[in-house]
């Protein structure tokens, strides 16, 4: 069990605008029925101003006790882990800026280290308490944030052998860290987007997008016609 989180504790070191009291106005032009948007600190005039895109959400309704208690399940986990590989997602652009400015290998490896080392004493007691089907949710997110599998950040930062036997360790608890996400193939990676994006929404969870390519829209259309949860 120990090497089993050891795996999730190692790879997730891999892995705008500030509203300063803006004061907003509506002002009259003389021959102009349009009221232009004054914001304080911008000198340009504008029209309208541009909202981050939002979206309504049906109450949920599920076919079977069953289906509702598997939902909230996934839920709890998903919005129990999403944390982490929001962190990993961090860490990963954190430590790859630093990398690009340092030219010495030993240098290179020795920062690495030090990062690693750091992640690991910050959080592995948290990870250590993940469960199997939270380990592998933690896989799927990170690669919703990173657009790379854990197996990938792990071989990239150490080597390939390290990977493997990473992987094979992961195998024995049934987690894969070579798992992607894909809510548009599978049907428990769109309830686990929809689950995202209500946590977004509801502000239970700090947004941050992810670097895949897909539509929420179109997800949902496809889904609600064949996913028995959630029907909207």
């Amino acid at each position: 069990m120990v090497m089993k989180h050891n795996f999730l504790a190692f790879f997730i070191i891999l892995t705008g605008v500030l509203l300063c009291n803006a004061q907003v106005e509506e002002q009259e032009l003389d021959s102009v029925a349009e009221k232009l948007i004054i914001i304080a600190g911008d000198s340009l005039v504008q029209n309208s101003i541009a909202l981050e895109e939002a979206y309504v959400f049906g109450k949920l309704k599920f076919s079977s006790y069953d289906d509702k208690l598997r939902y909230y399940i996934l839920r709890r986990k998903t919005q129990k882990v999403y944390p982490y590989a929001k962190m990993a997602a961090e860490r990963l652009v954190e430590l790859n800026d630093s990398l690009a400015d340092i030219k010495n290998n030993r240098k290179r490896k020795k920062y690495t280290k030090k990062v690693q080392k750091f992640i690991e004493e910050e959080f592995s007691e948290e990870l250590k308490k993940l469960t199997r089907t939270e380990g592998q949710i933690l896989v799927k997110l990170i690669y919703r944030q990173t657009g790379t599998t854990a197996f990938d950040l792990v071989k990239d930062l150490r080597n390939g052998w390290r990977a493997f036997w990473y992987n094979t360790t992961a195998k024995l608890f049934s987690i894969s860290i070579k798992e992607e996400f894909h809510p548009d193939l599978i049907e428990e990676d769109y309830l686990i987007e929809d689950i995202l994006q209500r946590a977004f929404s509801q502000g239970k969870l700090e947004r941050q997008e992810t670097v895949l390519d897909y539509d929420y829209d179109k997800l949902y259309n496809k889904w609600k016609r064949t996913t028995k949860i959630p029907n909207n």
